[in-house]
């Protein structure tokens, strides 16, 4: 860039210098103070020294409000970025990111994320962390979970993971109220799902606690060590209602096909705390075979009423 911009420009809010071939972005940058959009696409960014040192305490940490830096040569999300806190919309896509930090979550004004055609294979739970986020875009990766964390993204609008290596969806999924686009094409759960999956014996302490908490066996904080006590509140409820029974670390994880918008079945996962709760999955056309399958279907259709939109073609 060159030398003198923030003398030239004093008043400069929108900077565009995509496709130029940049290999860095100046110190010139940090003394413009009314810059809220830099656009920096396609250039040869992401070597050291590629964006300025203290970007995040420059009046640009302040003022810069959209950042693009889609199309460049990042193997890592810069920590620099991780200092604008007045960010609202970040674009890393098409670059060569492996991961995604857990200080994203620094980036409290974030709406909207654009981390596509990149290499990231997990998301972190933090990510659950940015209450502003309206649209999160994950397309064209190598992601094969999704962490069931996410379900804490309130704000969320869309959701786009198509083209990565999902074989299935947590349960929590359905609680994103506002969802209205979540695009699943091009993973493995659209056309193939797990059917075995293995279970392992409850250890001694999970068949005690469980007895403790199915039999409602009284106990005060003064009759057992703090971790124990801790262990005790961590029960799950068996979503099986004829079983009645609890599970902490050992259970059996289930695809469950569940409707949305009464034309796609998504596979969201299912725990059970035996392998003799589980029941064979059943699609919408056919009867219940048990009550828990007819409890999930009226939580389908619930959540079908709360999305308006699902985008898997």
């Amino acid at each position: 860039l060159p030398a003198g911009l923030s003398q030239w420009f004093p008043a400069l809010e929108v900077l565009d210098v995509s496709g130029t071939g940049l290999a860095e972005l100046g110190a010139e940058l940090l003394a413009l103070p009314r810059l809220n959009t830099l656009l920096a696409k396609n250039n040869r960014l992401g070597g050291p020294g590629s964006l300025p040192k203290g970007l995040g305490q420059a009046p640009l940490g302040r003022s810069l409000r959209v950042l693009n830096l889609s199309g460049n040569r990042f193997a890592e999300v810069p920590p620099a970025l991780l200092g604008l806190r007045g960010l609202q919309s970040l674009s890393l896509g098409g670059n060569r990111l492996h991961g995604i930090p857990p200080e994203i979550q620094e980036l409290r004004s974030l709406e909207f994320l654009y981390l596509g055609g990149n290499f990231i294979t997990s998301i972190p739970p933090e990510l659950a962390n940015l209450p502003s986020l309206n649209y999160l875009v994950l397309c064209d990766n190598k992601i094969q979970s999704i962490p069931p964390q996410l379900a804490q993204l309130h704000s969320l609008r869309s959701l786009s993971l198509h083209n990565n290596l999902l074989t299935y969806l947590p349960r929590e999924i359905i609680n994103l109220v506002h969802l209205e686009e979540l695009s699943l094409r091009g993973n493995p759960l659209v056309v193939r799902f797990v059917r075995d999956l293995t279970y392992n014996p409850p250890s001694l302490q999970e068949l005690a606690g469980r007895t403790i908490k199915t039999r409602n066996v009284p106990y005060a904080p003064s009759d057992l060590p703090e971790n124990l006590l801790r262990y005790l509140s961590l029960a799950s409820n068996c979503p099986n209602p004829k079983c009645g029974g609890v599970y902490f670390d050992s259970c059996v994880r289930q695809i469950k096909f569940v409707d949305f918008c009464g034309k796609y079945r998504l596979p969201l996962m299912h725990y059970l705390c035996s392998p003799e709760c589980s029941s064979p999955c059943s699609s919408a056309s056919q009867s219940s075979t048990s009550q828990s399958e007819s409890d999930s279907e009226d939580e389908a259709s619930v959540a079908a009423r709360r999305m308006q939109k699902v985008l898997l073609g």
